[in-house]
């Protein structure tokens, strides 16, 4: 294949007084809606834009909503109606909103929110440009190598069932998404230059039946490998020397192009890009863990080591009823088997409390089964009903309150576990990537380690550059632990 021009750039402060028009961005949820964000932008930039980071200055505001729980879409509404203000004052000419919300929410976000000019969903973001009005989206490419044909075996079988309706949402759109972006798509980081994500699929087949992310995002797809390493490279060309993968699934990784142990493939291939120093993938999910998937993970000193696998639960009648399967026993096993095959192993997971028909003792034995894991970083969410989830439909659903409460208990387990293991890090050294400095206090600076993933983990405090009579944002450093705290760490440069 031949080789591109990078189409990666990096948002530069604003230097000077400028005629084009100005696009400011709100970007909420995960990393993974980020990169819509960020292709939008460079969508945007290509065709003239220009982004700025203030509100106050800008022509056009784009707020890139989260529709995953119930506080991300309150969280998302605020945000267009704090942007709705920008355009009733008058300066802002128009307001879009884009992202899942419009896959769930689209005739109604305009019907209620007049401010809003436009709406563009997760699989249009080419139409960001008219949405704009400042160009047309670019033609598509007739037969494109990456034009995804195929499907899982599974994505069709849960099709049939009615996974992915939208039937019952009043005012969305009936077909699915399906745009994926290649390395071609121009895109403007927001992540510091040093770090970026890259999305190496889109969409979920898996039936959980607390989840809509399937209904908003539609079936699993898997970009062409190539692609991927294209893009991969064409970051490390701009200056990033941590890449991190991401997608609904990531272990489920090039299934739909009939690659077996995809995702093995592609962190093995990414190893070998000369200027990376750290590659690690997001979003695991359990029973995809191959044993091929961890050789490479201890084969490679690139590939972090570093494990993101959302369990949800760990009773097993629960995660029934979360359409999931498993249980505690079975995952303590896997999680032996990973930390034997991946040495020094960094463990994260998730959970979800107060699914319903939790009962007290379902949850003791996720507190049970949290103590004998010793995960390394744990984030807990309270269930909250969304339409068009199967599990709105079940009974015996347990009051907020009660939600909140195993919440913040079973994080107070994970305070305890995460304090004892932060601790023995103490007097031990890491490579360091220096972040900046920190806005704590300017006698700090901020790194993290192979153990963090970027924005969701704990920090490392830096307190003493040591030999260094400077220290540089995007650059590794030698460090030793001098101190340690529930979840973050200070270290000294060596």
């Amino acid at each position: 294949m031949p080789e591109r021009e990078s189409t990666v750039g990096v948002l530069e402060p604003e230097t000077r007084k400028s005629t084009r028009t100005k696009v400011g961005f709100v970007s909420l949820g995960c990393p993974k809606n980020l990169v819509d964000s960020e292709v939008m932008m460079g969508l945007l930039a290509e065709a003239g834009a220009e982004i700025t980071a203030r509100a106050e200055d800008a022509d056009v505001l784009v707020v890139n909503t989260c529709s995953f729980i119930e506080s991300a879409q309150q969280e998302s509404v605020n945000a267009i109606l704090e942007m709705a203000q920008h355009k009733s004052a008058g300066r802002v000419k128009k307001l879009i909103v884009a992202g899942c919300l419009v896959e769930r929410y689209r005739a109604q976000i305009q019907q209620d929110i007049p401010e809003v000019d436009a709406v563009v969903g997760t699989g249009e973001l080419e139409q960001i440009l008219a949405a704009a009005g400042i160009a047309q989206p670019r033609a598509a490419v007739p037969h494109s190598p990456f034009t995804i044909l195929q499907s899982r075996p599974e994505g069709a079988a849960r099709a049939e069932k009615g996974r992915f309706s939208r039937a019952d949402w009043e005012g969305a759109a009936a077909s699915l998404p399906q745009y994926l972006y290649d390395e071609s798509t121009p895109r403007l980081l927001a992540t510091p230059r040093h770090s970026a994500y890259i999305k190496i699929a889109e969409g979920c087949d898996h039936p959980c039946s607390f989840c809509i992310i399937p209904q908003l995002r539609g079936k699993f797809r898997s970009r062409r490998f190539e692609s991927v390493v294209a893009e991969a490279e064409g970051l490390a060309r701009a200056g990033a020397r941590e890449i991190t993968l991401i997608g609904q699934d990531t272990t489920c990784y090039g299934e739909d192009l009939g690659l077996k142990d995809g995702l093995a493939l592609l962190l093995e291939r990414l190893a070998r890009v000369e200027e990376l120093r750290w590659v690690r993938f997001l979003y695991a999910y359990p029973n995809k863990i191959t044993g091929r998937l961890l050789e490479a993970m201890a084969a490679h000193e690139k590939i972090c080591s570093y494990m993101d696998v959302p369990l949800q639960h760990a009773s097993a009648a629960v995660l029934k009823r979360m359409q999931r399967g498993g249980g505690a026993e079975l995952f303590l096993r896997s999680i032996e088997k990973m930390r034997r095959a991946v040495p020094g192993l960094t463990l994260r997971t998730t959970f979800i409390v107060g699914f319903p028909g939790e009962t007290e003792r379902d949850f003791e034995e996720l507190c049970e089964f949290v103590r004998a894991a010793e995960f390394d970083w744990l984030g807990a969410f309270g269930y909250s009903d969304e339409e068009g989830a199967a599990a709105h439909a079940l009974d015996r659903k347990l009051p907020r309150p009660e939600i909140e409460r195993r919440r913040k208990h079973l994080m107070k387990v994970q305070q305890a576990i995460s304090r004892r293991k932060k601790k023995a890090l103490v007097g031990r050294e890491f490579e360091l990537l220096l972040e900046g400095e920190s806005e704590e206090s300017e006698w700090l600076w901020e790194g993290r380690t192979a153990m963090h993933a970027p924005e969701i983990d704990g920090k490392v405090y830096v307190n003493d550059l040591g030999r260094h009579a400077q220290a540089r944002a995007g650059e590794f450093y030698r460090c030793r632990v001098t101190e340690a705290h529930d979840y973050d760490l200070v270290a000294e440069l060596l």
